[in-house]
């Protein structure tokens, strides 16, 4: 039986998903961004692709649950920009699965071998003192 291309484009979406929504906390731990300049820094290592229309649901999912906050700005160069910062909770939930992640990944990574092949089980003898 083969596996479906589309049973796995349907396991990508859902582990980048969860790992987009960290990453993009994690941008924001430490200072404020505007939807394009998250796509920039979360892309700038040319290894990932990423367009707005990805980083704004998640966004949106963030602030919807108290993890992020926007604040529109006005700008110099165009029309305001409404810039995204980890609240207090985004914080410590983003410390909290980061933990998580970190773990798992290093499941992930783990070389695993087969277990080596014992002795045959012997008979275990029990002696009764009478």
């Amino acid at each position: 039986m083969e596996y479906s291309n589309e049973g796995r484009d349907r396991r990508i979406t859902q582990l980048r998903k969860g790992i987009l929504e960290l990453a993009v906390m994690g941008v924001l731990y430490d200072e404020r961004h505007y939807g394009y300049s998250l796509v920039r820094v979360l892309s700038e290592s040319g290894s990932i692709s990423l367009k707005e229309g990805t980083i704004y649901p998640i966004l949106g999912r963030l602030d919807r649950d108290g993890l992020v906050r926007g604040e529109w700005v006005e700008s110099d160069q165009g029309p305001p920009r409404k810039y995204y910062t980890l609240t207090p909770a985004g914080r410590q939930l983003f410390d909290e699965l980061r933990q998580d992640f970190d773990l798992l990944v290093s499941l992930v990574q783990h070389k695993w071998k087969a277990p080596e092949q014992s002795e045959p089980a012997r008979k275990k003898l029990f002696v009764r003192k009478g």
